[in-house]
């Protein structure tokens, strides 16, 4: 038997083999300088890691210039560093750090940015405020822009608003509404009895007097005030035919209006008559006045022959005084003037 030409001796070792196609393929090349570039690509992961720790670091405010604010409380709770301070929902300042003051009370430290600084006022006013559903806020109000800066490490009181701590006070009012529903609605309360009130009103509202007999209290007077109506109405009727015949008497053509507008006329008649009348008169009393007039004058010259008269008598009364005193034995002094 004889051995194949093709076959290897198995008595030659593995090294004396030449290499095969398939594992001539699967050797890598050797790179140049692998170390140095290990070392490089570390490096930029390095820097890269760095530059985004600053990144982060200046993002969160870590190189920009602040101001210290202590907020104090006397609970913390669900306030956490980081936590923002906001003013009209925009967040102007940072929880740096919580600590417990010597008093027993939170004292919260807040950094705020030295940009944002100006919307904090000494008459600000700082709020914590806890919801049902959500984080703790922590806010700021500013009613006057116009009022001093709030200084560097200012401390101020914190206002707390916890809606959880409303909840026990809501929940006995709400139990306290219910138990007054409930005496309101039973069949001795006060609902109970204003409906069957209301049911008897209704049932009156329907009887034969109707809302008659409901305002006057009972049958007998609501027909009485009917009754009266219908007598009011039979009054009615009698008046109406009495004012036709008033008008008829007054309005009528044998009225009393046409004979006193006949009248009428015959006044206006009289009137003119007598207005001309009156301008004859005016005209008399015109004359009369002229004639007035002359015999003030003639009184006027009256009054100086008056006096000449009188100065006259005097004169003749001194003479006859003087014909006395000269002739006492004359006794009668009677001057008898014509």
């Amino acid at each position: 038997m004889t051995k194949p030409e093709n076959l290897p001796d198995p008595s030659e070792s593995p090294k004396s083999l030449p290499p095969t196609g398939s594992g001539a393929s699967l050797r890598m090349p050797e790179v140049a300088n692998l170390e140095f570039k290990a070392v490089l690509l570390l490096a930029f992961m390095a820097c890269l890691v760095v530059g985004s720790a600053l990144y982060v670091l200046y993002a969160r405010g870590a190189f920009e210039s602040t101001q210290k604010l202590v907020l104090l409380s006397d609970d913390s709770e669900g306030v956490v560093v980081g936590m923002d301070l906001t003013f009209s929902g925009f967040p102007i300042g940072r929880v740096r750090r919580i600590e417990l003051g010597e008093d027993g009370k939170a004292r919260i430290i807040v950094d705020v940015p030295t940009k944002d600084a100006h919307w904090l006022r000494t008459s600000s006013v700082f709020t914590l405020v806890r919801g049902l559903v959500g984080s703790t806020n922590i806010r700021a109000y500013t009613g006057l822009l116009k009022d001093p800066p709030l200084p560097d490490g200012a401390v101020r009181e914190v206002l707390r608003g916890d809606a959880g701590a409303e909840v026990p006070k809501l929940v006995a009012a709400a139990k306290d509404l219910i138990e007054n529903l409930n005496n309101l609605t039973a069949s001795e309360g006060a609902i109970g009895a204003s409906l069957a009130n209301f049911q008897k009103l209704t049932t009156r509202l329907n009887g034969p007097g109707g809302a008659l007999s409901v305002l006057l209290g009972n049958d007998a007077e609501a027909k009485k005030l009917i009754a009266t109506l219908d007598r009011t109405n039979a009054l009615l009727i009698k008046l109406d035919g009495l004012a036709a015949k008033t008008d008829t008497q007054v309005f009528g053509p044998k009225g009393v209006m046409p004979e006193t507008r006949a009248t009428v006329v015959q006044l206006n008649t009289l009137l003119g008559e007598a207005r001309n009348s009156l301008k004859k008169v005016d005209a008399v009393l015109v004359e009369a006045q002229a004639v007035g007039a002359n015999a003030r004058a003639a009184t006027d010259d009256l009054g100086a022959l008056r006096a000449e008269v009188e100065s006259s008598l005097r004169k003749v009364d001194g003479l006859v005084n003087e014909i006395n005193r000269k002739w006492p034995f004359a006794r009668d002094t009677e001057i008898k003037l014509p």
